[in-house]
């Protein structure tokens, strides 16, 4: 047992040197442009992992996450830009004088922008998770477009419509994947604690979960408001990557793109979220080739502009139809199962050797 623990922890210190290897050499050799987008892989990462944790794992069909991230990226943006660049902006309707001098540091207005989000999340979720199924998609759903239309008209605080520019710029990559990794551990560790064996048993039934003696609405909340505060993470680091924020960013179809990564990946599973959410954001790239004047065997075709998501909506529908499960399911990448594959090559030498 100890030998097995002792393998395990060698394997996981390769993987970390493994990764940062590949960080370091990806920030040193590719340009700008993958950089963004191994970035923006990164952020959707984060996406996918709290939606996952609301939806594959407590169980609850919630559709808000894109008001959430709003309210993180305008909360960072706010706290960060400088005097100047707020005078600047604001020239429609000055800015509110007591968020006018304000400018903190990166990180801190990051934190900031999560129990911003966290906060939303919990006044959202008091009366929202006392609906299930289809009802409580559709009030979250409502939530979120009600926050976007809140920031487009609350011009002395969000500059409405005009959105806000001049937000400071990080172009590291170690910021988004650490800010990816440190998410990934710490929601498999409390998936692995017991408000994560609550959360499943809430998932799988929750007359039984409440008949065990667990609390039904206080686990619904604390796992909403988690969600909430990752999807806050995530959208600081969207306006730190592109260094504006705007109302249209935010709709509601924004939200079913992080559906499709959860879908993808499988609801269930923390790693499936991040494999399929650097497979999608690659793919988008890839696929914007779809979206410009083609010829095919001496036949034009126009450029159709939304051609990307409406692949990606075809395959969604693939995978609801005939692939439920998704990539990995509700299983998870473990060196148990490494170590397992090992022993079986091992056993199968041994007996050709005799």
């Amino acid at each position: 047992m100890d030998k097995n623990k002792r393998s395990k922890n060698i394997l996981t210190i390769m993987v970390l040197i493994l990764v940062c290897g590949l960080l370091y050499w990806s920030q040193i050799n590719l340009n700008s442009f993958y950089i963004r987008i191994l970035n923006l892989a990164a952020i959707f990462a984060i996406l996918g992992l709290s939606m996952n944790l609301v939806l594959g794992f407590t169980g609850m069909f919630s559709l808000g996450h894109s008001g959430f991230m709003c309210v993180g990226a305008y909360t960072a943006a706010i706290l960060t830009m400088s005097p100047a660049s707020k005078e600047l902006i604001y020239y429609m309707v000055p800015i509110t004088p007591a968020l006018a001098q304000i400018e903190w540091p990166i990180f801190p207005a990051i934190i900031a922008a999560g129990l911003m989000a966290a906060l939303f999340g919990l006044l959202v979720g008091i009366p929202a998770l006392r609906l299930r199924d289809d009802y409580l998609a559709i009030a979250t759903l409502g939530f979120a477009e009600i926050i976007r239309i809140v920031v487009t008209n609350t011009v002395s605080i969000t500059n409405g419509s005009l959105g806000l520019k001049n937000i400071p710029s990080i172009n590291s990559i170690w910021v988004y994947w650490g800010a990816a990794i440190l998410t990934l551990l710490i929601l498999k560790r409390m998936i692995n604690s017991s408000w994560g064996y609550a959360f499943r048993a809430i998932r799988d039934n929750e007359i039984a979960a409440e008949a065990m003696g667990i609390s039904i609405f206080k686990h619904k909340l604390i796992s909403f408001t988690i969600g909430a505060f990752f999807a806050g993470i995530a959208g600081a680091l969207m306006g730190f990557l592109i260094t504006s924020v705007d109302p249209t960013m935010f709709r509601f179809l924004f939200t079913f793109q992080i559906l499709l990564i959860v879908v993808l990946g499988g609801m269930g599973s923390l790693t499936g979220s991040v494999i399929s959410a650097v497979v999608i954001t690659i793919m988008m790239e890839v696929l914007r080739v779809v979206e410009q004047p083609m010829s095919i065997l001496g036949l034009n075709i126009p450029g159709l502009s939304g051609m990307r998501m409406v692949i990606f909506s075809v395959l969604l529908l693939l995978v609801i139809l005939f692939y439920r499960q998704g990539l990995m399911g509700t299983k998870e990448f473990n060196w148990d199962w490494v170590l397992g594959k090992f022993d079986q090559i091992k056993s199968r030498r041994r007996g050709e050797a005799a």
